[in-house]
């Protein structure tokens, strides 16, 4: 009998143990677990010539939105690419998916997963790939869309079940239908308590809804179940922040992110300080502290840093105005220059067109040019889902326009977004910290 991955869809493999090892790999991968490379080595060890262990590597290496690891991803393809003849149709269409992404080209590689999908509907390394590119180029509709047309074809019966409804409750909550997200959330929680990213979702419901109390409790319940955990955890906790943010607790802030999600010297999860997703916890955590009036000391030096090692890499769009928040914080200009310099002409849209004027408005923003950074980012106040993120994070840079139109008399733009945003989310902004002293 052929070998099988953990939804019983075949593998081109012939070793046990490695079909073993993918599986465990893509648990690993689905459920954010630390092991996740451990597994992947062990699994090319035990099969160097399985073309899909390569294509898993090389998507390992995509997922970390670093240009450093752009050769490592060629590499991985190289070899699937090479290996391909031997393997199954379906691995075939992954190792052309990863082709095209590491090519630059995520619709060509959206594409080919859903093409993927509409044969296998099972391949939950498919669904969850298509779900991280959809959400991190800013298509909740299309996130959404991509879920709805295999869920139907998914049943608890399946191992993966949980990381399925945790997508979909995720994309739920970002095309605005909050009940039936956190329906998703939860069931997906009560399937697998150790399941973050529906943890994740429902958390994101709660902060929509402004059920601040209930998030905290929500969170700290289901602390125990992340040992084992990657840098995902850190996520979980910045949430914690906000909700702790929301409540005017900032000591209870500032705990969080000294022993929690920004502390690199913590032995519970192994720290990768320049992780985008890490990144953009601490850089928006600091911007809304100090808005708020608090001292938070020297802790954007760190994060300065790492944005000056890390100019001219645009893998992730969305980080981009979080090096440039920590950039403009620390006094560097000159490096700030250059990192604007490395954007204005990338080859990619939501770069060139959208985080270049976002990260203008940012370093206009913290020399006090309010009026600039008004203008550069007016004229991407519509786009900002391009850069990727969701609801909660991008509110960081509404923040910053709004504090600028305020500083530079610009009442009408202030009050233009704050109906913009009463018109769209449950919480009017008379009660979210971020805009509530200035409502009148």
């Amino acid at each position: 009998m052929g070998m099988k991955d953990m939804n019983c869809l075949p593998l081109s493999t012939r070793s046990a143990g490695a079909a073993e090892c993918y599986n465990s790999a893509l648990s690993a991968y689905l459920s954010n677990r630390a092991d996740f490379s451990a597994n992947l080595k062990a699994l090319l060890e035990a099969d160097p010539e399985f073309a899909l262990g390569h294509c898993f590597r090389g998507y390992g290496a995509m997922l970390m939105f670093n240009r450093a690891m752009l050769p490592l991803a060629a590499d991985a393809h190289r070899a699937a690419r090479n290996l391909a003849p031997g393997a199954t149709r379906r691995e075939q269409a992954h190792v052309r998916a990863l082709g095209r992404w590491a090519a630059g080209d995520v619709d060509g590689a959206l594409q080919e997963w859903e093409a993927l999908l509409a044969e296998w509907p099972h391949d939950a390394l498919a669904i969850r790939l298509a779900h991280f590119n959809y959400f991190w180029t800013g298509r909740a509709a299309d996130m959404l869309a991509s879920l709805e047309r295999v869920a139907a074809r998914w049943s608890d019966a399946l191992p993966a079940y949980a990381t399925l409804l945790s997508c979909l409750a995720f994309a739920l909550e970002e095309t605005g239908d909050y009940g039936a997200a956190e329906r998703a959330g939860r069931r997906a929680v009560e399937i697998d308590p150790a399941e973050v990213w529906g943890t994740h979702a429902v958390a994101h419901v709660l902060e929509m809804q402004g059920r601040r109390e209930e998030g905290i409790a929500w969170l700290a319940g289901l602390e125990r179940h992340w040992e084992g955990k990657n840098n995902f955890v850190h996520h979980l906790w910045w949430h914690r922040a906000m909700f702790h943010l929301e409540l005017r607790e900032t000591d209870a802030v500032l705990e969080l992110y000294d022993k929690r999600f920004r502390n690199l010297a913590s032995p519970l999860v192994a720290a990768m300080p320049d992780l985008y997703i890490d990144v953009q916890n601490a850089a928006s955590m600091l911007f809304r502290l100090e808005r708020q009036g608090v001292d938070v000391g020297a802790r954007w030096s760190e994060l300065a840093d790492k944005a000056q090692a890390r100019i001219g890499d645009c893998q992730s769009a969305f980080t981009l105005p979080h090096w440039m928040m920590a950039l403009a914080a620390t006094g560097r200009d000159a490096a700030a220059r250059s990192m604007l310099d490395s954007m204005k002409s990338h080859p990619t849209a939501s770069v060139r067109e959208v985080a270049f004027p976002v990260c203008e408005a940012v370093l206009a923003h913290r020399r006090g040019d309010y009026a600039r950074a008004v203008v550069c980012l007016a004229s991407v106040l519509d786009r900002l889902h391009q850069l990727g993120g969701s609801h909660a994070q991008r509110d960081v840079l509404h923040q910053l326009y709004f504090d600028a139109c305020l500083k530079s008399q610009r009442s009408a733009e202030a009050r233009a977004l704050l109906d913009s945003m009463a018109a769209r989310f449950p919480v009017p902004p008379s009660r979210r910290v971020g805009y509530a002293a200035a409502v009148t």
